[in-house]
């Protein structure tokens, strides 16, 4: 139990990770069509594409800033805690 627990911790990590490299990649237009851009974007769209229908369900999706990352890190960072409390 204690493997998996450590486990499910560093998955959340890695994607918490991946996440602030997609919004960093965003302020570079020509990394877009990048092999390792689009392997980010495949890995965090399943975790931001929800939080933007969350979003705009609120009506808070309009605009030019996406603010699904920062849904996506509150998120993830609940499922931190809840891992490392069980």
């Amino acid at each position: 139990m204690y493997t998996v627990k450590i486990a499910l911790g560093i998955l959340l990590r890695i994607m918490d990770s991946l996440i602030l490299v997609r919004v960093l990649l965003s302020f570079f237009p020509t990394l877009h069509y990048s092999k390792v851009t689009n392997f980010i974007y495949q890995m965090t769209e399943p975790i931001l594409a929800p939080c933007r229908a969350i979003l705009d369900r609120l009506g808070l999706g309009m605009g030019m800033i996406d603010f699904s990352p920062i849904l996506a890190f509150l998120f993830l960072n609940l499922l931190q805690n809840l891992v490392y409390a069980i």
